[in-house]
């Protein structure tokens, strides 16, 4: 075993953060200030969004969307079962059903099996951008404006009147600096939320924002407002509002939410969006394009969608398939990667399987594709600072467990044997 290990995801942590974020101690502001408005209006204009909303997390993005559109008990919410738990939690916060569908070989949600699952108490479709690749936007946006699919719609309040339709709401956690069809993330559907949390392309440490990007007669800008004061305990003015002399006094409009960005989270991602496109992306994609010329020599090696004619990866994850293996032989190899210094994930344990849904009746063999693509899943490491020397680590790490685990089942040159798993 080595000594030294290579990390998974660190943040990228350097002067100009800390500075950024030395100054924002001193300024006076540490909550939700002057940084945080600046950041949400860069943010709209990089995503081309019509608002921008920050908050603490992108969870709270969502939860938010979804009481705003007034999604609650007795509604539906399709969601791919491949994604991470926040994406289902958030739903049965609301009181409603989350719908699993299956996803396509990209790991994304599959926009036939979204058709198949709706009915007439579907209220929102929230597809996920697995690993930093977009969706397929035009296929979901025109589903939603079918006549068939907006006779199914029933609205139980104004906002869903207005709307006339099923939402889409992206989770975009994954795929800021990722395009379709040449449009930037944030800006493909009704709304998007993306995530800022400490293993993201672009931190604040934790965070999040919702891009909105409603049609009329909707004013995104109005919309950007109504949520500042819902996602702030209710309260009509925040604390910038405030520091006006004389405007102390202020009212308690509803019983809101605490999910407010602060100016020392804002700090650390105007640093980071400034260099997004100059200097993050560009090293991402380096490093994937080092993997893929590393493994693509390899029978054994299923390499992750980064680009096709209409998408373009934000380069988050890299995720590893490795073909002809059940998902305890994939677990074997990840436990012969470790020792050799390299930290290694799954993204994801898809929610079906975790116990929570299990006990409410979700069974992951009604996502046959989902679990094939979990079950052979290893994501590597991607990261700002990772260099060339530990490239080559890892992809030796990788080859060599890989190829360990293929010879003690005899693998090598075996047929892929999807029909085989359970």
């Amino acid at each position: 075993m080595t000594n030294k290990m290579i990390p998974f995801s660190p943040p990228r942590i350097d002067q100009k953060i800390i500075d950024e974020v030395v100054d924002t101690l001193k300024s006076g502001w540490i909550t939700t200030g002057p940084k945080t408005k600046l950041f949400e209006k860069k943010l709209s204009e990089y995503t081309g969004c019509k608002a921008t909303l920050c908050l603490n997390s992108a969870t709270a993005g969502l939860e938010l969307m979804l009481r705003w559109f007034g999604v609650e008990e007795g509604d539906e919410v399709i969601v791919p079962a491949y994604t991470y738990s926040a994406t289902a939690n958030v739903i049965i916060h609301c009181g409603a059903k989350p719908v699993f569908v299956d996803v396509l070989d990209d790991f994304n949600i599959d926009p036939k099996k979204v058709r198949a699952a709706i009915t007439s108490k579907t209220k929102v479709i929230m597809p996920v951008d697995f690993g930093g690749l977009p969706c397929n936007y035009e296929q979901l946006n025109n589903l939603v404006r079918e006549a068939s699919i907006k006779d199914q719609f029933t609205p139980k309040n104004e906002v869903q009147k207005t709307l006339g339709r099923i939402m889409i709401l992206s989770d975009a956690a994954h795929s800021i600096g990722g395009k379709y069809q040449g449009k930037n993330v944030g800006s493909l559907t009704d709304v998007s939320v993306i995530s800022f949390h400490a293993v993201k392309n672009l931190t604040t440490a934790e965070g999040g924002c919702v891009n909105l990007n409603f049609p009329e007669p909707f004013d995104n800008e109005e919309i950007y407002k109504y949520l500042c004061v819902k996602s702030l305990h209710g309260q009509n003015k925040d604390a910038l509002a405030k520091t006006i002399p004389g405007n102390w006094r202020y009212d308690i409009v509803e019983a809101g939410y605490k999910w407010n960005m602060t100016d020392i989270m804002a700090a650390i991602g105007l640093v980071e969006l400034a260099r997004y496109e100059s200097e993050t992306l560009p090293v991402r994609k380096a490093i994937v394009d080092q993997y893929n010329n590393a493994f693509k020599k390899y029978s054994w090696a299923e390499l992750p969608v980064i680009t096709d004619e209409n998408r373009v990866s934000s380069y988050h994850l890299y995720a590893l398939r490795i073909k002809n293996v059940t998902e305890q032989m994939r677990d074997e190899i990840m436990s012969l990667i470790f020792p050799k210094g390299v930290s290694v994930n799954v993204h994801f344990i898809p929610v079906p399987i975790m116990s929570f849904y299990t006990q409410m009746g979700y069974d992951i063999h009604n996502y046959p594709n989902t679990y094939y693509h979990y079950s052979r899943e290893i994501s590597l490491p991607i990261f700002y600072n990772l260099n060339d020397e530990d490239l080559h680590t890892v992809i030796n790490a990788v080859v060599s467990s890989v190829e360990e685990v293929l010879n003690k089942y005899g693998l090598v040159n075996q047929e892929n044997i999807k029909d085989l798993i359970a």
